[in-house]
């Protein structure tokens, strides 16, 4: 899907720490915590088998970098908080779980790209 391999692991080390059976207060599941609706939209039959989800967890970020014309910080604050709070807040939402989301995945991003 085009996403850069360090993102997507940036991603899973903050969503889940690489556990495949890892279960959020919300419901998300899986390494990269796809909640059961954008499991069904991306056609992820069993959110813990670790190939299903990462293909529909990057597949999903894939869509929301498009729709957020390739703007990490953005799609990364979709993926966290929903494409339609971002939209409607005009930027990443006032929320603190979003916005230490954020900060983590890049975090681990920019220590990711550097071990390459």
């Amino acid at each position: 899907f085009g996403v850069d391999f360090s993102l997507i692991k940036a991603i899973i080390k903050a969503e889940s720490d690489f556990n495949p059976r890892a279960i959020s207060h919300t419901g998300a599941r899986g390494l990269m915590q796809l909640m059961p609706r954008t499991s069904n939209h991306m056609k992820v039959e069993d959110p813990f088998d670790p190939e299903e989800n990462i293909l529909g967890g990057v597949r999903y970020f894939s869509h929301l970098l498009l729709r957020f014309k390739n703007d990490k910080i953005l799609a990364l604050a979709a993926y966290n908080a929903g494409p339609e709070k971002v939209e409607v807040h005009q930027g990443v939402p006032p929320f603190a779980e979003t916005r230490m989301f954020i900060q983590r995945v890049m975090d681990y991003y920019t220590s990711y790209r550097l071990k390459r």
